[in-house]
């Protein structure tokens, strides 16, 4: 029997959690890198540029990749003749291991966990509990496979009851594109197939911790039926133009995944999970001789990449821009904002309207006439930072908020990731505003623009807080302009045009 320690089991989850938290695994990198290289359209190219940029500085700097550093994920697979040298449990082992992890002074994670979901939704303050999946097999090891997923990737998960003659290909060419672009791509499809809804989500999930091998598997070509799909998807996925960040290119994918399992005759289960630019995961095994070991990857690995935008870029002082300014701004160009910006995420969204709905002054320091305001919600600083990894979240869940915030504050522009809906869309017409995006995935890379910040608001929110941030040349495209025009949606339409109009004829 194989004898292992609870201290084995907590620190090395600990240690793979910050691991994955500033390393990407190479095949994501290579396969970003391969898709740059071969990207023709300009925004699609910049925003893979800066993912790219963005995951060496976290390799060389041992940051995170992304200011959304998760939920943590775990598949065990304990062998039936592991013993253990301790009292706790399993489950109190992992989170133990999380709670180190995402507590540890020299890289502090952001604490994203929110218990009683539906109801206070009270941070949890060290990003327990994990989610846990535990399957006892024969042997005297444990493996382990273990990711943090994000949230913007996460809220994009689909699962069907698909009626068994139904296509998986045809479903998924028509829900990819109603996921926006949210989940950060490019990434991968982890896509479960079979058992029953809740095995077929699993599934999805499972399949995103292995390599990215799909140029492998097109050159040797596919060996059974799973296989083809994979290909077929892939093929299928890329010729809808969505492209890096929903901006419309050639790569919107780079990989699929499938796993399957038996499913009932009448039924047809299928699961579709993204993994986003921040793809992290880490796989490890416990023998009992000690903490698993991790060993660095090489910075030799990371492509040489340089990204200036400066020479085409519209320079903007924040402090003085006018609604005059703002309304000669195209859609697709790159601006560098320099100046003073709040940021604001769902919860003080939804406070600042409460306020103003009861004709309260909003908060000291809370200046929005003017003003932009910056979907955020940064990891906090360590050594001799001003701030941590400070990237965008999906500003589609501001939706909601937009048109009223628009009306009572005085606002002139927002700043997120990926695509507004119908409703942002039109409040932003109305109020003849604008939406900048920032790329998500390139926490890091963005957080270096901002040079000085400071808590101005609700600070019991934690990572929902509001900040005052000061920013040098912080690098934005506009996204949406004051008629309303977005690229989210101009841009995949038109490389959708441009890959179909490229593929050759088939003959049937």
């Amino acid at each position: 029997m194989t004898v292992i320690a609870n201290e084995q089991l907590i620190q090395s989850v600990a240690d793979a959690l910050q691991y994955i938290s500033y390393y990407h695994p190479l095949d994501f990198v290579k396969a970003v890198h391969e898709a740059y290289e071969k990207e023709e359209s300009e925004a699609a190219k910049d925003a893979m540029a800066q993912i790219l940029l963005n995951s060496r500085l976290c390799a060389e700097g041992k940051r995170p990749i992304c200011q959304d550093t998760g939920i943590v994920t775990v598949f065990l697979k304990i062998g039936m003749e592991v013993g253990w040298e301790g009292d706790m449990s399993v489950e109190e082992m992992v989170n133990e291991g999380v709670r180190r992890a995402y507590l540890l002074p020299d890289n502090v994670l952001r604490a994203s966990i929110l218990a009683d979901p539906a109801g206070a939704r009270k941070n949890t303050g060290d990003n327990t509990p994990a989610v846990i999946h535990t399957e006892l097999v024969p042997g005297a090891t444990i493996e382990v496979k273990l990711a943090a997923k994000g949230g913007g990737s996460e809220n994009k998960a689909k699962l069907a009851m698909l009626n068994p003659s139904d296509s998986i290909a045809d479903w998924v060419e028509a829900t990819l594109p109603t996921m926006g672009a949210g989940w950060c791509p490019p990434g991968m499809l982890g896509i479960g197939i079979g058992g029953t809804a809740e095995k077929a989500a699993v599934l999805a999930k499972e399949s995103l911790m292995e390599p990215i091998d799909i140029h492998e598997l097109r050159a040797r070509g596919p060996a059974n039926r799973v296989e083809e799909l994979r290909l077929e998807i892939m093929e299928r996925a890329n010729a809808l133009g969505i492209g890096a960040q929903g901006l419309g290119g050639l790569t919107t994918v780079l990989d699929v995944k499938i796993l399957d399992y038996p499913t009932h005759a009448a039924s047809l289960p299928v699961a579709m999970i993204p993994n986003c630019a921040a793809t992290r995961h880490a796989h490890f095994s416990l023998d009992g001789s000690g903490v698993a070991e991790l060993e660095p990857p090489s910075l030799a690995q990371w492509p040489d990449i340089t990204w200036d935008a400066g020479p085409r870029a519209r320079r903007v002082n924040l402090d003085t821009v006018t609604r005059d300014e703002i309304a000669q701004w195209q859609p697709g160009e790159t601006l560098l904002l320099s100046g003073t910006i709040v940021t604001g995420r769902d919860a003080a969204h939804k406070r600042l309207l409460a306020m103003l709905a009861r004709g309260e002054a909003l908060p000291p320091g809370v200046e929005l006439d003017n003003k932009f305001i910056y979907y955020v919600g940064p990891v906090d600083p360590v050594r001799d930072e001003v701030i941590g990894p400070a990237g965008p979240t999906t500003a589609t869940r501001m939706d909601k908020f937009t048109d009223e915030l628009l009306e009572r504050s005085g606002l002139i522009g927002m700043i997120g990731k990926a695509e507004r809906g119908p409703q942002g869309l039109a409040a932003i017409k109305k109020h003849r505003a604008v939406y900048l995006m920032a790329v998500g995935g390139a926490a890091y890379l963005v957080s270096r623009a901002i040079r000085k910040a400071r808590i101005v608001a609700f600070e019991d929110l934690g990572m929902e807080a509001i900040h005052e941030f000061e920013v040098e040349e912080m690098p934005v495209t506009v996204a949406v302009d004051v008629n309303g025009t977005s690229v989210h949606q101009t841009g995949p339409a038109l490389w959708k045009e441009k890959i179909a109009a490229a593929q050759p004829i088939k003959v049937t």
